[in-house]
């Protein structure tokens, strides 16, 4: 079935090729600038939104090992994910059971005990607490009832979700809308991290418009990769979620080709957004993956990127290999962390200083933006939507 929408996205894609045309959406829409930084919309976002839908923290690739983990924090939740010795991957609150203190410092890493810098309580990878400091000394606690606090995770499609709750409202197939069968065709799960960096940000609706966006590309981008780029493009939608295309590139490999010999690695490009917060962009035919995870900062104004490069080939084995390889990374990373923070992230910080100005009530979504217009109506709808109607509003869009 997924093969059967790939392919229909192509040759829609092919037909405005050939016609010179691209997507439009019914109207031009605006969305009020107050939306991007009114302090009482932004907390309602981090309730409604950030507080009740999974996000990406990790590639199952990276936390593949008995006892491998990352630490963190979203939308002011630290949390830490970690995968037993028994294979199975939970999630906790990065927090001591004693005090409250940080237990593991935020990053990727493997261990057996995870021990708090402030008085050695420790625990495991299950999140049990094993180790207090000074027990007797202490006095009478029950262990069972005071390891991690849990937070739910979900695998699915070589990602791994991060609830900000122990219940979620939502489980993860009903949230993706049948996108998860998409992202399956990357096998995110045979690749190896190459490499992760942060970038800070604008608010997070200035920068996620920019990647649901390729009227921009070769216009801010010129100096960079925008020059190949092209300005329309067309948008496919499971619920919220959105992959971006462009008729204008990008299928010469399958064009005037018969459609039964079309490889569904022809058929895979493009940009594939999970909303609210994720971007997902390949390079040299799928070599390499960029998984940009975006999320809000401490304020409305403020968010900060990881950007997780996925290599998708083998792990080099050979001297010469690898240094061919780390300097493809290298590259492939610096590129990637110039363009964000010095082009698209640069004019988002200036974007948002503008929209406080008041020189504009609102911004503008035309009919060849319908993937913006799509994010900004799902969203309006969120938060709206009470927590027992909320399975239903991602349903409805399946």
């Amino acid at each position: 079935m997924s093969r059967e929408q790939l392919v229909r996205i192509a040759k829609r894609n092919l037909a405005h090729i050939e016609a010179g045309t691209q997507d439009q959406a019914d109207a031009v829409v605006r969305v009020p600038v107050s939306n991007y930084f009114a302090e009482e919309r932004w907390k309602l976002e981090m309730e409604r939104v950030f507080g009740r839908v999974p996000v990406v923290v990790a590639a199952s690739c990276e936390l593949a090992e008995p006892n491998s983990y990352i630490a963190g924090e979203v939308a002011g939740t630290p949390f830490l994910v970690s995968r037993g010795d028994d294979g199975e991957l939970r999630g906790f609150y990065n927090m001591c059971s004693h005090r409250g203190a940080i237990v593991t410092e935020p990053g990727v890493g493997r261990a057996r005990r995870h021990t708090c810098p402030y008085h050695a309580w420790s625990y495991d990878s299950g999140g049990r607490l094993v180790g207090v400091l000074d027990a007797d000394d202490f006095g009478d606690i029950d262990r069972d009832c005071n390891g991690l606090t849990p937070l739910a995770v979900a695998e699915r499609s070589g990602l791994v979700w991060l609830y900000r709750t122990s219940e979620p409202l939502v489980d993860i197939d009903t949230f993706l809308c049948g996108y998860g069968e998409m992202l399956a065709h990357h096998r995110f799960e045979t690749c190896h991290v190459a490499g992760r960096q942060t970038i800070a940000g604008p608010n997070w609706k200035v920068a996620y418009d920019g990647y649901l966006d390729f009227y921009h590309l070769p216009i801010l981008h010129k100096d960079t990769f925008g020059p190949d780029m092209s300005t329309k493009a067309s948008y496919d939608a499971w619920g919220p979620h959105q992959r971006v295309t462009s008729p204008g590139r990008g299928w010469e490999s399958i064009q005037g080709t018969d459609e039964s010999d079309w490889d569904v690695g022809d058929l895979i490009g493009g940009v594939w957004t999970i909303f609210p917060h994720v971007s997902i962009a390949s390079f040299d035919d799928g070599r390499m993956y960029m998984v940009s995870m975006l999320y809000p900062g401490d304020s409305p104004g403020s968010s900060f990127t990881t950007q997780m490069f996925l290599h998708s080939g083998p792990v080099p084995v050979g001297d010469a290999e690898i240094a061919e390889e780390a300097d493809y990374v290298k590259k492939r990373m610096d590129f990637n962390h110039h363009v964000v923070q010095d082009e698209d992230y640069f004019t988002g910080l200036r974007i948002q200083r503008a929209l406080r100005s008041g020189g504009k009530q609102h911004n503008l979504f035309g009919r060849n933006e319908g993937g913006g217009q799509r994010f900004h109506g799902f969203l309006d709808r969120m938060l709206e939507t009470p927590d027992d109607e909320l399975a239903a509003l991602f349903k409805s869009y399946a």
